[in-house]
């Protein structure tokens, strides 16, 4: 359905911190973050910490963390629910003078009693509180929630970018509490009176919130508040169809980072979950801001492929900027706590950048392939590599110095050589590349020997092929 859009778009994440930042969330974030880039708009980030018995700082760091790794920069200073708890109170106690809220007296025990014989005699378990329209005079001298004075008659319409119109029987609404008898507000009051006061006009979220939409829009109305346009996402299930948990694999964003997968890679796999542009799957920001819509959202689950993110994961390692590609390298190594590069070692992998970039689906297979250049002599293979390192090997290595003293160093003179090198041992330069490889890097998986000795080297090859062969 089309969707003009307000002069200013203001888009918002708004997760708790409660523990590790889901993949989802970091969707729902992005989502969120094209739509605000591609309308010159704001996008804001909400910690929503009002449980304070689960809401820890070690979580919104994380959350902090997340956001920053994949690039999400939002607009002003990230807005703490729970510092804004006097504002809900006072939007609540609005709606009470104004008698779209009112005064419940009902205790914990009334309410489960009336369930029980409600669920008894099989009738709705629906709360109809005995206060809701009771005289003032008559109210005891107790605690008291707030709550939303919700339409029993007719329907409630949920305009909804993703889903359609989404109609909701206001005979299956509650009167749902506002503000508790110990004065704290509900989620659903502060999530619809921070999204007012932040100035939120699209509310971009998971279809798990959209049975609260039919809620909380009877709040903007008693308010005679401007509704924000709703876009309620699918859900991200792993390959089994089922909601995606610890079983499929990582959920948490950082769980990613330390995996080895590049940002801008996660970025594009992330908005490829549930929504599309044409056949297109590999994109950069750039398209992904002028290409993006509301309206291009699926309506059904997307499923994790991990096949898939390893794919395009391998596109942007190929695509991408020497430069940018090493920031990505240095920021994974912090995040795993290994050791940071040194200058040396970033200027060889620099240089080497060219041979590793198409073959590398992470950054941990790049660097595996980067031994050779991260690595110094003596290099000591590892155990593949040692078994082609026997003694006939090492002699002919040691044969092999000679001819490549004198010889050009340039990939068609050091093919010519090589190949005629294995030709006067009767011989194929695959037979020859085994020990080449293992002698220049130590390991098996490399890239091929000619890059290798390219980028580390006359000397240098020479003084290892000597290591080798002694």
């Amino acid at each position: 359905m089309e969707q003009s859009t307000p002069p200013e778009v203001v888009t918002r994440i708004a997760p708790s911190p409660t523990g590790y930042m889901h993949i989802g969330t970091a969707r729902t974030a992005l989502f969120n973050w094209i739509f605000a880039r591609k309308h010159g708009g704001k996008f804001l980030l909400r910690i929503e910490d009002t449980d304070r018995a689960r809401s820890t700082p070690e979580a919104t760091d994380a959350i902090f963390r997340g956001m920053r790794w994949l690039g999400l920069d939002w607009d002003g200073n990230a807005v703490s629910q729970f510092e804004r708890v006097p504002r809900h109170a006072e939007v609540a106690r609005q709606m009470l003078a104004n008698g779209s809220a009112y005064k419940c007296f009902a205790t914990q025990d009334e309410i489960a009693e009336f369930r029980e014989a409600a669920k008894a005699e099989g009738r709705s378990t629906l709360y109809l509180s005995p206060w809701r329209d009771a005289d003032p005079s008559t109210h005891p001298d107790t605690p008291y929630v707030i709550r939303l004075r919700a339409p029993r008659e007719g329907e409630t319409v949920i305009h909804d970018v993703v889903q359609g119109d989404v109609t909701f029987k206001n005979s299956t609404l509650d009167d749902m509490i506002l503000l508790r008898s110990d004065g704290t507000p509900t989620y659903m009051l502060a999530v619809v009176v921070d999204d007012h006061d932040m100035g939120v006009t699209h509310v971009i979220r998971g279809d798990d919130h959209l049975n609260n939409a039919a809620r909380q829009c009877h709040i903007y109305h008693a308010m005679g508040w401007t509704l924000p346009v709703y876009a309620h996402i699918p859900l991200i299930l792993g390959g089994d169809g089922k909601k995606l948990s610890k079983r499929h694999g990582a959920t948490g964003v950082e769980e990613y980072q330390k995996m080895g997968y590049p940002a801008p890679a996660m970025r594009n796999y992330l908005a490829r979950l549930g929504w599309s542009h044409g056949d297109n799957e590999f994109f950069s920001d750039a398209q992904a801001r002028e290409w993006f819509s509301l309206e291009g959202i699926n309506k059904a689950a997307a499923r994790f492929d991990y096949k898939k993110l390893d794919n395009l994961s391998g596109q942007h390692i190929a695509a991408m900027d020497d430069m940018q590609l090493m920031g990505e390298i240095e920021a994974y190594l912090t995040a795993i706590d290994a050791q940071e590069l040194d200058e040396e070692q970033k200027d060889g992998l620099l240089r080497a950048m060219y041979c590793l970039k198409p073959a590398a689906r992470t950054l941990p297979q790049l660097l595996e392939k980067a031994a050779f250049v991260l690595g110094s002599r003596p290099f000591i293979p590892d155990e593949k590599a040692a078994q082609a390192l026997d003694p006939v090997s090492r002699g002919i290595l040691s044969e092999l110095t000679p001819h490549l003293q004198n010889a050009s160093w340039n990939r068609e003179a050091l093919e010519a050589t090589l190949g005629a090198f294995a030709e006067s041992k009767n011989s194929k330069f695959g037979q020859l590349a085994g020990p080449l490889r293992a002698a220049l890097s130590g390991r098996t998986a490399t890239p091929s020997v000619f890059d290798m000795m390219l980028v580390i080297g006359r000397a240098e090859t020479l003084a290892r092929l000597q290591d080798a062969a002694t």
